[in-house]
């Protein structure tokens, strides 16, 4: 009768760390108080939003994530896409804590992170995270604000 009840309280545990992991899994996060510059990246920043991609060479979700990221990078002008290798980059991946891949980053214009997210985004959570991103007076598609077009 023991190993019953143990069977079931493993299974009860899987079951919530997987429930919990799914709702968790590629939803952007807030993320304040870190900055990256176009010197620790090695490339340069979008004038507008970038977003950084840490993943791995065997990392099957990192390449679905780099096309969901150069889709919005292709969509909303002035958003740079970086993907950035975690194996190459360790001293960036340890001091952003950055514990899977994909994880990405969206950066504001200044390089504030501004959203995080581990796992797989959606493409509708990184575009809302570019709204949020983008500087006031500007929508995510580049066209004027409505405040912005009643002043014109």
């Amino acid at each position: 009768m023991t190993g019953v009840w143990v069977v079931l309280a493993v299974l009860a545990l899987g079951t919530g760390i997987g429930v919990v992991r799914l709702r968790r899994d590629g939803r952007m996060r807030d993320r304040a108080g870190d900055r990256l510059t176009a010197d620790v990246l090695g490339v340069p920043l979008g004038p507008r939003a970038t977003l950084v991609q840490f993943s791995t060479a065997f990392c099957q979700p990192c390449r679905a994530t780099r096309r969901i990221l150069a889709d919005v990078s292709a969509l909303v002008p002035g958003v740079a896409h970086v993907e950035i290798d975690a194996e190459s980059r360790l001293d960036l991946v340890r001091e952003l804590d950055i514990l899977r891949t994909p994880t990405v980053l969206v950066l504001g214009p200044s390089g504030d992170i501004v959203k995080r997210a581990s796992g797989q985004p959606r493409k509708a959570d990184v575009l809302s995270a570019l709204a949020i991103a983008v500087p006031p007076g500007e929508t995510p598609s580049g066209t004027p604000s409505s405040q912005e077009s009643d002043e014109m």
